[in-house]
């Protein structure tokens, strides 16, 4: 195992899925250190920003703005009150996992774009 990979995983284990840690572990372990980059560039979100985002700006479609499902952000901006604020309700349970996954999909693109080149 790389001293790379327990770190990265150890610093960033909150803000992704608990079952895609073995995996990543694995990927993480094939880079070499040039490719590393990529990873720390990536920008992962905050499960715990977004459900503040979700609880204070939820009607407004924050929280979904914030974790970059920009079409659910505008659905849920236009078509909130059609639900009587089940849907912000509803979110309030939702979106801390769909940072996670959210976050998941953007280190996956990144794994991907450094090993492209192998």
């Amino acid at each position: 195992m790389s001293r790379f990979s327990d770190t990265y995983l150890a610093a960033n284990a909150a803000n992704l899925p608990a079952e895609a840690l073995p995996m990543l572990r694995e990927r993480l372990d094939a880079l070499d250190e040039s490719q590393t980059a990529f990873i720390l560039a990536t920008e992962l979100k905050s499960p715990t920003t977004a459900l503040i985002f979700s609880i204070l700006l939820g009607s407004f479609g924050a929280d979904r703005f914030y974790i970059g499902q920009v079409g659910l952000g505008v659905a849920k901006l236009f078509l909130s009150w059609l639900t009587f604020g089940i849907w912000v309700l509803v979110d309030w349970f939702l979106i801390m996992n769909a940072t996670k996954r959210a976050n998941l999909e953007k280190l996956n693109m990144a794994l991907m774009a450094a090993t492209a080149g192998r």
